[in-house]
C-alpha cells in the first residue's frame, strides 16, 4: 500500500508538471495563436478507452492486456476463495460446537463421525495418538501423550491454514506490481508522445494529447487492477486469521477432552456406599 501511494503521488506530480509545460511550449512557439481554438479541430474526436487502446503502441497494448488479465484474475480468485473460506469456517465452527458439548473423546468422535473438515482431522489425529500410546499410559503417565497431541495438532492447524491461504499470494503480487506495470506503460506512452512531436516538427497538442491519454489509461488500468487486489487480500487475510483462531479453539477443546479422559482413567475406584 505504501508503494502504491508513492507511485500515485509521483505520477500526479509528473503529469501536473508535464501538461502545463506542453501548453507553455506550444504557446511560445506560436505567438498570437489562440491555442484552444487552434487545437480544437485537430484533436481526435474518439478518445474512448477502446479507441485509445487500439491506437496505442504495441508495448502499451501488451501492458494493458496484462493488467486487464490481472484484474480478471483478481475477481476469479475472489469468488473461488469466498466460497472456500466460507465453507471451511462453517465446518470449523460446527466442529467446535460439538467438541465443547462433548464430555469425552469417544463422545466427540460419535457426534462428529459423519462430518468432515480440518476440525475432524484434528480429532482423528488425537484419537490415533491416544491409541498408539495406550500401552504406555500405565507406566509413563499421560504427560508425554498430552505433549505429543499438542505438537501434532499445532502442525495440522498450520497445514490447514496454509491450504486455505493458497491463491491469496497472487493477490498480493498483483497489488504490489500492477501500479509499477502501469507506470511503465505511462512512461512508454509519454516517450512516444515526445517522439511524435520530434518527428512531426509541430508543437500542436493534437500530437501530444493521444500519447498522454494512452499513457494515463495504462496507469488507470494499473490502479484498477491493484486497488481491488489489495482490498480483497486484506479481507482474506482477516478471514483466514479468524479461521486459524477457530481451529486453535478446536485443538484446545480436543486437548481438554484428552486430559479429562486421562484423569478419569487415573481416578481410584470408588467403594460402594454402605
Amino acid at each position: 500500500m505504501t508503494a502504491s501511494r508513492r507511485h500515485g503521488l509521483a505520477l500526479a506530480t509528473f503529469t501536473a508538471a508535464l501538461l502545463p509545460a506542453s501548453l507553455a511550449w506550444a504557446q511560445s512557439a506560436a505567438p498570437g495563436t489562440d491555442l484552444p481554438s487552434a487545437m480544437l479541430g485537430d484533436l481526435p474526436h474518439d478518445l474512448s478507452p477502446w479507441a485509445m487502446f487500439m491506437a496505442a503502441d504495441l508495448v502499451v497494448k501488451a501492458v494493458m492486456i496484462g493488467l486487464a488479465f490481472a484484474a480478471l484474475l483478481t475477481w476469479v480468485i475472489l469468488v473461488a476463495k469466498l466460497l472456500e473460506i466460507a465453507g471451511a469456517k462453517a465446518r470449523a465452527r460446527a466442529t467446535l460446537r460439538a467438541l465443547t458439548q462433548s464430555r469425552t473423546l469417544d463422545e466427540a468422535l460419535t457426534a462428529l463421525q459423519t462430518r468432515r473438515g480440518a476440525g475432524i482431522t484434528l480429532l482423528l489425529a488425537a484419537d490415533e495418538e491416544v491409541r498408539l500410546s495406550q500401552d504406555a499410559l500405565d507406566t509413563a503417565g499421560g504427560d508425554g501423550l498430552k505433549d505429543r497431541i499438542a505438537s501434532r495438532l499445532q502442525r495440522l492447524q498450520a497445514a490447514a491454514t496454509r491450504r486455505l491461504s493458497r491463491g491469496t499470494g497472487i493477490l498480493a503480487s498483483i497489488g504490489s506490481t500492477a501500479p509499477f506495470v502501469g507506470l511503465f506503460g505511462t512512461v512508454w506512452g509519454i516517450m512516444n508522445a515526445f517522439i511524435g512531436i520530434s518527428e512531426s516538427q509541430t508543437t500542436n497538442l493534437a500530437v501530444v494529447a493521444p500519447g498522454i491519454a494512452e499513457a494515463l489509461l495504462a496507469t488507470a488500468m494499473g490502479l484498477v487492477a491493484a486497488i481491488p487486489a489489495v482490498i480483497i487480500y486484506n479481507v482474506f487475510a482477516r478471514s483466514i486469521a479468524g479461521y486459524r483462531q477457530t481451529l486453535a479453539d478446536a485443538g484446545a477443546a480436543i486437548e481438554r477432552l484428552v486430559s479429562r479422559d486421562l484423569d478419569y482413567r487415573t481416578l481410584p475406584a470408588r467403594s460402594e456406599p454402605r
